[in-house]
């Protein structure tokens, strides 16, 4: 059983790596950095645009080339057109609606929120 588990989840790995981004992560983001400065993402299936504060947009493409999902926790790796690896973080077992992105090296760079801009420690906020 253990086998064919593995097997599975191999093939589920080929078949994701080049696919067009995730339904979890596709549409509006509000973004804030570590910084406190605010963005707008939007995210599509193939590519995504970063909005800044002056109104400033940068268009890039990525292709999705990993998942991981731990203990309900979601991970999904991106690589852009350039070959800069990120990952979309969903922290949150239970809420889809509030993530990090992740720089190929685990940092975070943004903290995204469906709704508000958020800062990393409301992520973390004991309730």
């Amino acid at each position: 059983m253990k086998k064919i588990s593995v097997a599975l989840l191999g093939i589920l790995a080929v078949i994701l790596v080049g696919c067009s981004g995730s339904d979890t992560y596709r549409g509006s983001w509000k973004a804030t950095d570590s910084n406190g400065a605010k963005f707008e993402l939007f995210f599509n299936a193939k590519d995504f645009t970063v909005r800044n504060s002056t109104g400033k947009k940068e268009k890039f493409e990525y292709s999705q080339n990993s998942v991981q999902i731990e203990n309900s926790v979601s991970t999904y790796g991106i690589q852009l057109a350039d070959g800069r690896n990120y990952q979309i973080n969903f922290p949150k077992s239970d809420d889809e609606s509030i993530g990090l992105i992740k720089d190929g090296n685990g940092t975070p760079l943004y903290v995204i929120s469906r709704k508000d801009y958020i800062k990393y420690e409301d992520v973390f906020k004991l309730n």
